[in-house]
């Protein structure tokens, strides 16, 4: 399945950051892999002048998530460290929406919409279906899909834009059963 763009379409990256790459503080096994495919769709959208949203955590350096505070995570992607910078090598444009979640320290957010203005970002650009790629497959890209479910959009899910973290083997393929249970469609190569 390649499908082909529309109006109403948009692309949305969840969290493609140095912390969720190899090398960083929170690394996603192979999660370094999704650039490129990303690259290609982040292409593919701007040929069409079609919106391109990214989410990324923006925490504080005593965020409740960490494991300083009793949370399940080690620090990772603190505001204004490198980490917390997106992927080297991502070519998000100019016009892309940037959007910052968890960034207060008392409040986590799996979902790129829980406590940011994406839905009515989307609302604005009269969004229907969303193409969606990131990390990681089994926290912030099933949250976010979901909501999106939720919410009334299409989602499309970029099979080889998307990489587990894996805590119990097989957590990212029974997210990927879940997202699809709730009527995400499921895009097994972009080439």
């Amino acid at each position: 399945m390649n499908p082909r763009l529309q109006a109403g379409d948009a692309l949305l990256i969840i969290d493609l950051q140095r912390d969720f790459l190899p090398g960083g503080s929170l690394a996603v096994p192979d999660g370094d892999a999704v650039v490129a495919p990303l690259n290609v769709w982040i292409s593919r959208f701007g040929a069409e002048g079609l919106p391109i949203f990214a989410t990324f955590d923006w925490h504080p350096a005593d965020h409740c998530s960490f494991r300083e505070q009793g949370g399940p995570w080690p620090a990772h992607c603190i505001a204004g460290t490198p980490g917390a910078g997106f992927a080297d090598g991502l070519a998000l444009p100019p016009g892309a929406i940037r959007l910052p979640k968890a960034t207060a320290r008392d409040v986590d957010a799996y979902s790129g919409f829980s406590g940011t203005e994406l839905h009515l970002h989307l609302q604005w650009a009269m969004v229907r279906r969303l193409f969606v790629g990131g990390l990681a497959t089994d926290y912030c890209v099933l949250r976010s899909a979901l909501d999106a479910r939720r919410l009334g959009y299409e989602v499309v899910l970029l099979r080889d834009a998307m990489r587990a973290v894996d805590l119990q083997p097989g957590d990212g393929e029974r997210a990927i059963a879940s997202m699809v249970e709730a009527g995400a469609v499921m895009l097994e190569d972009s080439a």
